[in-house]
């Protein structure tokens, strides 16, 4: 079970979604580029920006856990945690440990109440964003052929905006560009016929191209990750 809401709208640019989620044994997560602020299992802390598929018992966690959660926007997690998204890429950190003396506190109060989470959020937004990491992000997650389309767009330096990306959202542009790709191919599943179409439709060269990295970020084949979630398989008549 899982569930989203919308964050409030003075953190609508910062926070992607607030959300819920009861878990039943383990889970596989793939990269979405994002970051989140995470209460459950006794426990308060980060999940990372993901490069691969991160399987729920790999963290120790209950195979049972009720989790409550909050999904900063990608590039935006820095500027509340106050630690560079880089340095949190593949991890699972506790708050605890990463705001030191000032995080034990909030986990205590996170694991009382953890509705909380808006609260911690919105009381630690510590600068402003960077508008122009903001148009790169977009454009990439809406989908270029090359990175090199979406840096000539903008006035700055390739080398410092590539800096500034990765540290905002813990990898390159390259890195990101291949985890919206497949984003937009989940979210294009339940419409596509099957996988060469899907391919196409979510910008890959081919399906080949989609199989490689499908293998990369989620651990297994198109055909096992995509299996329940193609048209075909929804009872719907492919045309």
């Amino acid at each position: 079970m899982y569930r989203e809401t919308l964050p409030p709208k003075h953190l609508a640019g910062s926070v992607r979604c607030v959300w819920w989620s009861a878990r039943s044994g383990p889970q596989r997560i793939v990269p979405d580029g994002c970051v989140d602020l995470i209460v459950g299992g006794g426990r308060v802390f980060v999940a990372g920006p993901d490069t691969h598929a991160w399987h729920t018992d790999e963290a120790d966690e209950a195979a049972e856990t009720e989790l409550h959660g909050i999904r900063f926007r990608p590039g935006h997690a820095p500027r509340v945690l106050g630690a560079a998204a880089d340095e949190l890429r593949d991890q699972r950190i506790e708050l605890a440990d990463l705001w030191g003396r000032r995080g034990r506190p909030t986990a205590e109060r996170l694991l009382t109440r953890p509705e909380a989470l808006v609260d911690v959020v919105t009381e630690n937004v510590r600068a402003e964003p960077d508008r122009e990491l903001d148009e790169l992000i977009a454009t990439l997650t809406a989908g270029v052929p090359r990175v090199s389309a979406a840096l000539s767009r903008l006035p700055t330096g390739e080398r410092q905006l590539r800096r500034r990306f990765t540290l905002a959202v813990g990898y390159g542009p390259a890195t990101y560009l291949r985890v919206a790709r497949l984003a937009r191919a989940i979210d294009k599943a339940s419409l596509s016929p099957d996988l060469a179409t899907l391919a196409a439709d979510a910008g890959y060269a081919d399906q080949a191209h989609l199989s490689r990295d499908c293998r990369d970020l989620t651990g297994v084949t198109p055909g096992e990750f995509f299996a329940t979630r193609l048209r075909r398989n929804s009872g719907m008549i492919a045309r």
